[in-house]
């Protein structure tokens, strides 16, 4: 068909997917590899309708380049190295995957907790050791169920957390100032407007919004120092919302008894980054929405949205940018 539509590709992204735009006689389905050149992206989005976007980043020099390009797609729902901005200005829709792999990362953020709570590694650890007399000295595990929990966002990710945490008897209390308090009370959460307020009370905070010039840096020493000493903090959002060498220094020095970390301020992390020593961080490499199903939830999700676009009928719950169809 001469007037197929191209839509860029990640070539990771899982066979459903490319399923989906298969199965559409007008479309050209391009893939592309993680790391490609940016001049050898440029080239090939000069003639592309679409594109669908993993790690690649994408500003006003991909706009420039592709000219024709009339939506764009996260494999995911971050979206830190799009320039929303641009593409507004542009008229191009950025597209996110919706709750695809909200599961996932709730599900990570749970573990986290519950990991650092009951202390599996290092029971593991001793296990394997032949430590079986070191089990009842401090400190000991503890349980989840009666101690508060505060979660920092209540989007997609976060209500799904609050649901998880209430379902095993925890009081959950949630602070996001751009969520009504009637919406999080009707969740059987208890909305906080003082964050710095609420941190004293929390045995556990876990992280669930995006990172923006507002957020970055959110948990610096001053806010790490109004946590009670036996907190654990998780982060499965972003990188750089918690300040790093403030959190070394406070998971050193007690003012907080742990942490899960699933996103860093830079990925892969130097080698020397002194977090990566120490036994009271439970780390991953920034793994959290990606499951087996939740990459293939993904890859049906980013093609729908695609497609939504060039149809004609964009899912504008997925739209970032909605302003760009106000006029059309």
């Amino acid at each position: 068909m001469a007037d197929k539509k191209r839509l860029l590709i990640p070539s990771m992204m899982a066979k459903p997917g490319w399923e989906v735009l298969a199965a559409r006689a007008d479309i050209e389905a391009i893939p592309f590899d993680l790391g490609i050149p940016t001049a050898q992206f440029h080239a090939l989005l000069a003639d592309a309708d679409g594109v669908a976007l993993s790690l690649t980043p994408f500003g006003e020099a991909e706009i420039q380049a592709g000219r024709g390009v009339r939506v764009v797609a996260r494999h995911g729902v971050g979206y830190d190295s799009v320039d929303v901005a641009a593409l507004t200005r542009h008229g191009i829709p950025l597209m996110v995957t919706g709750t695809a792999n909200s599961p996932s990362v709730a599900e990570r953020a749970l573990y986290c907790m519950l990991e650092l709570a009951k202390r599996g590694a290092a029971y593991d650890k001793m296990v394997r050791e032949r430590r079986w007399a070191d089990r009842l000295r401090e400190p000991l595990p503890v349980d989840l169920f009666g101690k508060t929990v505060l979660v920092i966002g209540f989007g997609r990710i976060g209500t799904r957390i609050a649901r998880m945490c209430l379902a095993i008897g925890m009081e959950v209390q949630v602070y996001d100032p751009y969520v009504a308090q009637s919406a999080i009370e009707a969740a059987g959460c208890k909305p906080v407007r003082d964050l710095d307020a609420a941190l004293p009370a929390a045995g556990f905070v876990t992280i669930h919004c995006p990172k923006t010039p507002e957020t970055t840096g959110m948990f610096d020493a001053r806010r790490l120092a109004l946590m009670r000493g036996s907190a654990f903090l998780v982060n499965t959002a972003r990188g750089g919302i918690i300040d790093e060498t403030a959190l070394h220094a406070a998971l050193t020095g007690g003012v907080i008894r742990g942490a899960g970390i699933d996103v860093l301020e830079r990925e892969p992390p130097a080698n020397d980054n002194p977090l990566l020593d120490l036994p009271n961080v439970v780390l991953a490499p920034h793994m959290a929405g990606v499951t087996r199903e939740s990459t293939e939830r993904q890859s049906v999700s980013v093609a729908r949205n695609l497609l939504s676009v060039l149809d004609g009928k964009p899912d504008m719950d997925n739209v970032i940018n909605k302003e760009v169809f106000a006029h059309r």
